[in-house]
């Protein structure tokens, strides 16, 4: 009786062996990853550059008063252009001494002979078409430094989501050309995931200290908004 419970009972453990073996010997699904990229480009719709006043004066207090009137004139200028307090920001004040130039190959000895203040604000112009007016303005206001033209998209989430949809499609369109090459099928999508996109960085322009009466025109050309993205299918 024993004898039979035990052959039982071996015939069990082999009868499970057998059933489990095709669930053990199940393979990975076959996959495919493609890659994708979108890009989206614009003409950019503000611009920002650097405004400012460079004075001279005997004494630091001299210097300083003549700078501060410049000053004035250029926020009041800005103010009645309508440029917002949150679009003007202090970039750079400096107060210096001016020292005696020497003759070449002369020696003499180092004098103050002076003192200069320089003070510098970012502009932000978010209409760009009025950019050119605005800095024919600050210059009449009495502005001597101007520089560093900027050009950038205000506001990117739009052209960012056109991008991604881009990247997607740019994706599915590679997997399906290699799918066809290969000849297998897409399956179901595994996974999506994002890669490193890129906003556009501002565009530099450099300008003269100093602009002539009429406004300048003003050309800020395209940007770019890229996306990418990765997507896995499984294949058939």
């Amino acid at each position: 009786m024993a004898s039979n419970l035990r052959r039982l009972a071996l015939c069990a453990v082999f009868a499970v062996a057998a059933g489990a073996g095709p669930a053990f010997a199940e393979q990975a699904p076959r996959t495919m990853t493609m890659s994708g990229q979108g890009i989206v480009s614009t003409a950019p719709d503000e611009a920002s550059f650097s405004a400012g006043v460079s004075t001279q004066g005997a004494t630091a207090s001299q210097a300083l008063a003549a700078n501060s009137q410049a000053m004035n004139a250029v926020f009041a200028t800005l103010k009645k252009l309508g440029i917002p307090d949150k679009d003007i920001q202090t970039s750079n004040f400096s107060l210096s001494p001016r020292y005696q130039v020497c003759q070449p190959d002369v020696t003499c000895p180092q004098r103050v002979v002076g003192y200069e203040v320089s003070n510098n604000v970012d502009v932000t112009v978010e209409d760009m078409k009025k950019t050119g007016a605005v800095l024919d303005a600050l210059v009449s206001s009495g502005s001597n430094q101007i520089g560093d033209i900027r050009f950038a998209i205000h506001d990117t989430k739009a052209l960012l989501a056109q991008a991604r949809t881009a990247a997607v499609k740019d994706a599915i369109d590679r997997a399906q050309t290699f799918a066809r090459a290969a000849a297998v099928t897409l399956g179901p999508i595994l996974s999506i995931q994002e890669g490193v996109g890129e906003v556009p960085r501002p565009v530099f322009a450099m300008m003269a200290k100093s602009l002539a009466a009429a406004p300048p025109p003003i050309a800020g050309g395209e940007q770019s908004v890229t996306a990418n993205v990765t997507i896995t299918w499984q294949i058939q």
